[in-house]
């Protein structure tokens, strides 16, 4: 496979060079470049089968790279580098088609199935494109994944083997089934083809979309097409079953050659469903008209789940989410690409407090795939399921969390007990009100904080005087008293000695 790969950091160009040529013999590297406009030279000179690119780069960015190169009708597979803080640039490359994007800093096991899954698309392409006439479902499908090219030969030979006729306008209908595709795609196509049944004098086509977990109908004949459009709203929309369930979208008037870049466009926007629900059809064009209200993140849901996670309050944060997803259900029409960084906002501060309070295993998640989630999620069930998953990784119940926020506590102490860290400062640290840590605190441990600190800096101080010649000022200094003289009534009123005593008792 001839590879390129257009990145401004040299680190991580060489550095993926080296690797892919230790990973496999026939990756081949035919090149290598520091920013867009270089690399449309190289690409244009060598042709590469794989295009790795980051996105943001000086003099050209990648997007601007890859939006000039399908115009020049150059086919290469596409890997997309990028980081979370380039969100709407990674979502632009998703627009243009790209299936396949690594978050910074690439991990090994990533780019290899990256790799491992454009290999098996090719090889696929390349079958189909061995047997193209095999079947209607499989010539289109190869139009629609870009491997069979919309010539005037094509035209012919689809009117000589399925009697499509030149200049055939074609209505497509997306069914998306997202998450449910695999085990619900054979009961669903069964049903759209006894809805389509009832509709007289219809010609049309199933394409399977595994990739985009979609059903495609293409429709090249109709004899009352204008209806079209309003009796699949009818039919999928109102009077289907609880199979078909998930997003459905419409475009008409699409030429042979228009096919793939307007099915492409259709599944681009598919992911308004999220903030019109499943009872709206997408339907383009008329979806860029929308006019949608600016999306205001709900810090406040945010901070009252932050503090029912510190709390042990599972239910709590339960509802807290539940808040979260019906936000954005208030009547409003919002962006879905707002709405999305809104989850990845609201996720990560789910994941972040949830490890901070050591009840989630945050360093096993793989948080590149579940941005990916929620970057490609089509309806608002996709993403309520990235945060059912999450939810489910929490461990313990409520008095477990309980006892290790108390932990925490006292790791603080004893981390900070030199400086006399209050419990005020502790209980901001947590996200909790120290009227809560308080009470908490002394039930667990069965005195309370100011009792705790104290103690433990006495004891501190008696493995000083026991272990060191320091000077008690110097011991006072070192357990959080500045004042020497108050360190040794404290002392003697805890140990019933004075330091000095203490000392020559036990050294």
């Amino acid at each position: 496979m001839k590879i390129v790969i257009i990145e401004d950091e040299i680190r991580i160009r060489e550095g993926l060079s080296r690797l892919l040529k230790k990973l496999d013999v026939k990756y081949e590297i035919a090149g290598e470049a520091e920013n867009g406009e270089t690399g449309l030279a190289l690409i244009q000179q060598v042709r590469p089968e794989l295009i790795i690119t980051d996105i943001k780069m000086p003099v050209m960015d990648g997007l601007e790279m890859l939006r000039r190169v399908q115009e020049q009708g150059i086919k290469a597979k596409t890997i997309v580098l990028s980081a979370y803080s380039e969100f709407e640039y990674a979502r632009g490359a998703m627009r243009m088609g790209v299936k396949e994007y690594l978050l910074k800093p690439i991990v090994l096991g990533d780019i290899t199935d990256a790799l491992h899954r454009i290999e098996e698309e090719m090889q696929l392409e390349k079958e189909l494109s061995r047997d193209m006439f095999g079947s209607a479902e499989q010539v289109f499908g190869g139009i629609l994944s870009g491997t069979l090219e919309t010539d005037d030969m094509m035209e012919e030979r689809l009117q000589e083997h399925f009697g499509m006729k030149r200049g055939t306008r074609y209505q497509g209908i997306c069914v998306y089934l997202g998450r449910n595709y695999e085990k619900s795609k054979a009961a669903a196509r069964k049903e759209l083809e006894q809805l389509l049944a009832q509709r007289r004098g219809i010609e049309y086509l199933f394409v399977e979309l595994d990739r985009d977990a979609a059903l495609i109908i293409l429709v090249y004949h109709d004899p009352n097409v204008r209806e079209l459009e309003r009796w699949v709203q009818y039919w999928l929309l109102t009077s289907h079953s609880r199979k078909l369930r998930g997003a459905v979208g419409f475009i008409c008037d699409l030429a042979l050659a228009e096919l793939k870049s307007g099915i492409g466009t259709l599944m681009s926007h598919m992911e308004w469903n999220i903030s019109l629900g499943d009872d709206v059809m997408i339907c383009y064009p008329k979806i860029t008209k929308l006019q949608t209200s600016p999306c205001i993140y709900p810090l406040n849901t945010e901070n009252q789940m932050r503090l029912a996670i510190c709390a042990g309050q599972k239910e709590k944060v339960k509802s807290c989410m539940e808040a979260f997803y019906q936000y954005f259900s208030g009547g409003k029409v919002y962006s879905p690409g707002e709405i999305k960084e809104c989850y990845v906002r609201f996720f990560w501060a789910l994941m972040n407090t949830g490890k901070e309070v050591g009840m989630l295993a945050y360093e096993k998640l793989e948080q590149q795939k579940l941005l990916e989630q929620i970057m490609s999620a089509k309806t608002a069930g996709e993403l309520a399921a990235v945060g059912e998953f999450l939810m489910g990784q929490f461990t313990g119940g409520e008095e477990e969390i309980t006892h290790l926020t108390v932990k925490r506590a006292q790791s603080m102490i004893q981390e900070f007990y030199q400086s006399g860290i209050t419990l005020e400062e502790i209980a901001s640290k947590l996200n909790i009100t120290p009227e809560y840590l308080g009470t908490r605190f002394h039930q667990e441990v069965g005195v309370n904080f100011s009792t705790y600190m104290r103690n433990f800096r006495i004891t501190k101080a008696k493995e000083l005087l026991i272990g060191t010649s320091l000077k008690l000022y110097e011991i006072a200094e070192k357990v959080g008293y500045s004042d020497a003289k108050y360190f040794s009534r404290v002392f003697k009123e805890t140990t019933g000695q004075l330091p000095a005593d203490y000392r020559k008792t036990h050294k």
